[in-house]
Formats: structure tokens, sequence, C-alpha cells
């Protein structure tokens, strides 16, 4: 099925909301379709304007959700009044309810090592029946290019998921998809691992609905995200109110 798209600083994203884009996924699983899915939010979406490559594989996405509030916004804006946050963490356990007890299977791939084995053990508690083919925390690597395959082909899940940081995540993800045997839907989610694993704090729903999850995350990490938030989240917001002003046009590329 196509899912119409709306341009947000010259990616496309998805028009879908958490139950829509579980449906298609775990449609597309069922159906063997194979593809990406990338949780759009600030950092990633000014990442895409500095580098063309990392654009590039936004667009070419099976799925570009809206995981930060103000993207959803600009959707609705757009005309596209369904659209809802689709936010990593929220996602993954939608999907994690929805294939409970039937063939589908999930690997995880990501996070600090022991991360990805206490999300397992979390999800299976919270969701009894889940199928898990296994987990693996890769050795770090500077831009997704150069982490192994073979332990995702080997589990032969129908979804993978996958932790390890914007744009590190994505370029892995369509790596993946470009190497032959490929199988599997992989979802870039970033830090759910880290929050559903319940290593770090989630921000209060209160939080997340107002917009400002990233300044929870600054709080909660400063010196790892100190960087990122103060330049992107001024940097996004800035361009997006250009975008709709019309004072800048940043049209699709695929």
């Amino acid at each position: 099925m196509d899912v119409p798209r709306f341009n947000v600083l010259g990616v496309g994203i998805h028009a879908v909301n958490l139950p829509s884009a579980t449906d298609q996924l775990v449609g597309d699983a069922r159906a063997g379709r194979t593809g990406y899915v990338c949780c759009c939010d600030a950092h990633s979406l000014t990442q895409a304007r500095r580098q063309p490559l990392h654009r590039k594989i936004l667009n070419h996405a099976r799925l570009a959700t809206p995981d930060g509030m103000p993207l959803v916004w600009a959707g609705r804006r757009s005309g596209f009044d369904k659209v809802g946050r689709t936010y990593g963490p929220d996602l993954m356990e939608s999907v994690c309810a929805a294939t409970t007890g039937s063939e589908l299977s999930h690997f995880f791939y990501g996070g600090k090592p022991g991360v990805a084995a206490a999300l397992c053990q979390k999800l299976l508690e919270r969701y009894p029946g889940l199928k898990v083919a296994g987990h693996e925390s890769p050795e770090w690597s500077a831009d997704g290019y150069d982490l192994p395959v073979a332990p995702i082909k080997n589990a032969q899940a129908e979804f993978i998921w996958v932790g390890l940081s914007t744009p590190k995540q994505e370029a892995f993800m369509a790596r993946y998809h470009q190497t032959p045997g490929t199988t599997g839907i992989t979802i870039g989610v970033g830090a759910a691992f880290d929050f559903l694993s319940g290593r770090i704090r989630q921000a209060p729903k209160s939080w997340q609905r107002l917009g400002f999850e990233w300044l929870w995350r600054l709080g909660q990490e400063p010196r790892r995200l100190a960087s990122r938030y103060l330049f992107a989240v001024p940097s996004f917001g800035i361009r997006l109110l250009a975008q709709q002003a019309g004072l800048i046009a940043y049209p699709l590329e695929d």
C-alpha cells in the first residue's frame, strides 16, 4: 500500500499514526516484504540537511515516520489530519503487542553491552508469547557501514529492531538491505533500547505531547546530547518556519 508523504525540509515523511504504521508493518511482514523504517525527528532532519546521503536514505525508506511532535504538526498543516506521533519506543511496543503469540519473530540489534539482552527480558515479561529470535550488541562503528550483518541474516526474523543512534543506524539499515539474502523489516529506534530496558528514564508523556522531550533528554544526558540538541533543535525550527512561510523551498530528492 502506498502511503502519502508530506515534505519536511526535503524529506518525505509518511502520513501515518501509531495504529496505521503498526498495521502497515505487520501486514508487510506477513506478506514477506522487506525494507527499512526511519523514525524521524528534528535531529535526523537536521542531519539530512547537512548530509545528502542521509537525506537520500530517509527518502528511500519503506516508512519515514513522524517521531517528533514538530513533524506531526507539520503534517497536519499539510492537510493530513490523522497524522500522529509514531515514536520509536511506542512503535516497538505496539508491534510487539500486535505480534505476541503469532509466528512473527523479532531480533534486537544495538545498544551498549547487555542492553539488548535486558530489553528482550523486559519485553518478554510484558508480552508473554512474543517470539524473540535473538539479540546482538555490536562493537562500536563510526558510521554504521562496518557493522556485521550476519547475525541478522542468521536469525531470519521478520522484524529487526536497530538501536545504533542517528545517522549510524539509518546507514546500517540501508547497507543491510543492499546485501544479498536480505530478510525482514529493519526499524531504527535509537534510544528505545535504553528506555524500554530501563537503562534511561523516559520523558513524561506530558513533556512528549508538548514537544519538549529533547529538553528532558538533554537534562538526562547533557554531555552526550548538548551538541546535538543545542544545535539541531534551533536549526530545525528556523528552517521549518522558513519552509512553511514560503521563504525557502526544500524539494524532495529521490
